[in-house]
């Protein structure tokens, strides 16, 4: 039997920008559109019906970031797409077209990753939602679809998955321009790690003094929670929820307080 490290190879080779298979691109790429871009490597993030035998799939590539593509005639059981279009299965696409929403020409299996369940399945489809809400269409995010391909090794391999969640977000506010300032309040000192501080979405973390205690409902984080969080280390279970209450406030603000769906079923399942 293959390891899972062995199938899922050739796609983290890709991801982090291997020569393994090179994206043949056709056509004009300036104005409106590609013609038709070859061989892609891309995840599936979500799809809805088109039609009667259609389907709009929004998914996640490489080299083009977030795209949608129409692939015509996916529901009718002879497709060629049957079975390759679900979330966590890494596929190589192609598609052409001038429009936002261009047409899926063909979807190939770039191998297997072991199969998603429980929290771990809830935690990726939190991960997709999170590229759909924050990603515009069309921007290439290459160091985001790294960090995506390594939450879904991490998960498969029911490594803890708050930390891979924390890691993940962290990498995506990044690499959006949503950095997050961890190690420096807003006005330029370093983090005190036995010091308490306020964090505010747009701007980060201020040390909090009688003035900012009286002025905002924000909740704390320690400054020891902060440096671990710069360190991508979440092993202590302080740093571990306080980071989870932080990301979540810091992902909120930059959704202007929607909620996600994914979170919200999340809180309902764990009332049944």
């Amino acid at each position: 039997m293959t390891d899972s490290a062995d199938v899922t190879a050739p796609l983290a080779a890709q991801a982090a920008g291997a020569a393994v298979s090179t994206p043949r691109k056709r056509g004009s790429t300036s104005g409106i559109g590609y013609l038709r871009i070859d061989h892609q490597p891309g995840f599936v993030l979500h799809s809805y019906a088109w039609r009667e035998t259609s389907l709009i799939v929004e998914a996640f590539t490489r080299e083009f970031g977030r795209i949608a593509v129409v692939a015509r005639g996916a529901k009718r059981p002879t497709s060629q797409f049957r079975g390759l279009l679900s979330p966590f299965n890494p596929i190589a696409l192609s598609w052409s077209g001038r429009n936002e929403i261009k047409t899926l020409v063909r979807a190939e299996w770039l191998g297997g990753m072991q199969p998603l369940r429980g929290d771990a399945l809830l935690a990726a489809f939190y991960a997709n939602e999170l590229l759909v809400r924050l990603l515009a269409r069309g921007d290439a995010h290459p160091q985001t679809f790294g960090s995506y391909v390594e939450l879904l090794r991490s998960l498969a391999r029911r490594v803890r998955h708050d930390a891979a969640l924390r890691r993940f977000e962290i990498d995506l506010l990044q690499d959006i321009g949503y950095a997050m300032p961890l190690d420096r309040c807003t006005e330029g000192s370093a983090i005190d790690a036995s010091a308490q501080y306020v964090f505010f979405g747009g701007q980060g973390a201020r040390r909090i003094d009688a003035d900012i205690a009286r002025d905002t409902d924000a909740g704390t984080v320690s400054g020891r929670t902060l440096l671990a969080m710069a360190a991508r280390d979440f092993a202590h279970p302080q740093v571990a929820a306080e980071s989870k209450a932080l990301l979540r406030q810091v992902i909120r603000f930059h959704l202007d307080g929607k909620p996600l769906n994914t979170r919200r079923i999340l809180q309902d399942l764990r009332q049944l």
